[in-house]
């Protein structure tokens, strides 16, 4: 039995994600004892759940850690890019989309 480790190192790259970004969470988060006031287990953020991006810290010197408000819950919790969506891309994305389109027919 051999544990898996990343080998990926994400601050190479530039984040994925910037402050005031609106995002997506993609998975339920619970609470693995990090965070103060709730118990172990307990979930802090539900698949689906939408919020923004406070700040950006690191981990390890390997991974973004993202500060994400989640108004609907009064909470800010640390998030990894893989458990968020940008909502703002996707709008950009869908609206460039429409606007070709709407090009073409022209």
């Amino acid at each position: 039995m051999s544990l898996r480790r990343e080998e990926e190192i994400e601050i190479r790259r530039p984040p994925r994600f910037m402050p005031g970004e609106r995002v997506r969470a993609t998975r339920h988060i619970k609470n693995d004892g990090t965070y103060p006031g709730r118990e172990i287990g307990e979930n802090l953020v539900r698949k689906g759940d939408e919020g923004y991006v406070r700040d950006i810290g690191t981990f390890l010197q390997q991974f973004f850690i993202y500060a994400v408000e989640w108004i609907d819950r009064g909470t800010v919790v640390g998030m990894r890019a893989r458990e968020l969506m940008s909502l703002d891309k996707a709008e950009a994305s869908c609206s460039a989309e429409s606007n070709s389109n709407e090009w073409r027919a022209r």
